[in-house]
């Protein structure tokens, strides 16, 4: 009999836009969980749900297995378990119902069930573990083993006699280098090379070198690992990756820290240790703009292998960023990315359109940033009022009809801005089509001055420059009647 089968709630199949991606990484907090479990003597599985398109599966596998608990463990370092999206939401409802049947005991520990615990009880979790998990989960499972009671284990809530019953937090894990590398050899990997393979992309796996994010954007939740922020040694990091270079042949990371670099100097050390074991890789990263433009930052970013960078641009609206505690300055993005751009670095900027009290100018001014700086890349969406931050407690009563979005592509308009969802849809596109005719517009004069220096990409986007110059124009006629319409 299984001691542990653990799960998690996010399906790619179920969300369209990350599923079209083909870029789907393991769940890597749910195998540090699991591998602290092992190491501590319970014998775990884990039953992946990245790659599968429905919750129902799983009776199957726990049928076999007969696991005594079933751990619905979602992985807090991917961003998009943040957002509570409803189909994952109802698909870990669905996996607790199974588990129960088969008389399982059922604990979730996730960004969903720490804000809606009451939702998951109902539903017929026995137990939630709020915030970082593996501490609560491994003291948690010790004492059910030992038919005690949990009334003294910090980080849980659960029904005692009818009630709610909710224990004190538990602080977070200060020392993160005391876990056991995560349980790689639970995830099927070549299924996850096999769908990069099938998008044409270099296969990549997922790191994290911290926990946590001291800065207060008044829109970012941090559900899982809080406000302090605990740091992976160098030495720890290195050693991962030399594992997993080893292991699965990958050469390429994607460091999903929310912010990577955030101890003065641990880039420096990192881009030393790298060298110092003659360890070389690609990876891409995280950061903001303020960050990188300390010190050498940037210099030791791209020695020591750095291809690109997403920074929290946001907005080109300094008005909005202040109202937003982002912390940065306009000028910081423009000089950041200049920087990068000098070290081939590829720069992406994350926008977001429909903050509280933002404007026409506003909205003109972050798209002139992005049609004068040119990003690698974009990542555009609007305001999503996240549970816990100061920006949902504004707008929170605004929220009625719809508090979460089916999928991470709904981009719907959950409270009342200036203008209505349909607008930001259209805004979407059309900032898209200025963003491509600034890259093909830039590929042409490269072109022009340098003909022997061009690409298939560079090509493309020109060609597409005879749609995007006549497509966006149409578009901004239609925005000026929308705005005309909300006037």
């Amino acid at each position: 009999m299984l001691d542990i089968l653990f799960s998690h709630s996010y399906y790619y199949p179920l969300d369209t836009k990350q599923w079209k991606n083909k870029t789907p990484f393991p769940p890597l907090g749910t195998i540090y969980a699991a591998s602290l479990m092992r190491e501590n003597g319970f014998n775990v599985d884990l039953f992946d749900t990245n790659l599968r398109d429905n919750p129902y599966d799983i009776e199957k596998e726990i049928a076999k297995k007969k696991p005594e608990f079933l751990v619905l463990y979602d992985d807090g370092f991917n961003y998009l378990t943040k957002m509570c999206l409803t189909t994952m939401r109802e698909a870990a409802f669905e996996m607790i119902r199974i588990g129960k049947s088969y008389d399982c005991t059922v604990i979730v520990n996730s960004s969903d069930a720490t804000d809606h615990y009451l939702k998951y009880l109902t539903t017929g979790a026995d137990y939630i573990i709020q915030g970082e998990g593996e501490a609560t989960l491994k003291e948690l499972l010790t004492i059910l083993k030992n038919k005690q009671s949990p009334e003294n284990v910090k980080g849980i809530v659960y029904t005692k006699e009818g009630e709610t019953v909710t224990n004190f937090k538990r602080q977070v894990l200060k020392n993160l280098d005391e876990l056991p590398l995560p349980a790689w050899d639970l995830v099927d990997i070549d299924a996850y090379k096999k769908i990069w393979h099938i998008g044409g992309k270099e296969f990549t796996l997922n790191l994290a070198t911290t926990r946590g994010c001291p800065f207060k954007c008044n829109w970012c939740a941090k559900p899982i690992y809080g406000n302090r922020y605990n740091t992976h040694s160098p030495e720890y990091i290195v050693s991962h990756i030399q594992f997993l270079q080893k292991k699965y042949k990958v050469k390429r990371f994607w460091m999903c820290d929310d912010i990577f670099g955030l101890t003065p100097g641990w880039v420096q050390d990192f881009n030393i240790e790298l060298k110092k074991t003659n360890t070389s890789l690609k990876y891409y990263i995280q950061s903001r703009v303020d960050l990188l433009l300390k010190e050498d930052t940037i210099d030791a970013l791209a020695e020591s292998g750095l291809q690109e960078v997403w920074v929290g641009a946001e907005s080109g609206s300094q008005s909005i960023l202040d109202a937003m505690d982002k912390g940065t300055k306009v000028e910081e993005i423009y000089n950041a990315t200049t920087l990068l751009k000098d070290k081939n670095i590829r720069v992406a900027f994350f926008i977001q359109f429909g903050y509280l009290g933002e404007t026409k100018s506003d909205i003109s001014q972050t798209i002139k940033m992005i049609k004068e700086l040119v990003p690698d890349d974009i990542g555009i969406s609007v305001s999503y009022p996240l549970p816990g931050t100061k920006f949902y407690d504004k707008v929170k009563d605004d929220l009625r009809l719809k508090a979460n979005w089916t999928d991470s592509d709904d981009l719907a308009m959950m409270f009342k801005s200036t203008y209505n969802s349909k607008y930001y849809k259209k805004l979407h596109r059309y900032v898209h089509k200025e963003y491509r005719k600034s890259q093909g517009v830039n590929f042409l004069k490269n072109i022009l001055s340098q003909p022997n220096q061009f690409s298939k990409t560079a090509i493309k986007r020109i060609a597409y420059l005879m749609y995007y110059f006549p497509s966006a124009f149409m578009d901004a006629q239609i925005l000026k009647r929308m705005e005309h319409l909300n006037d």
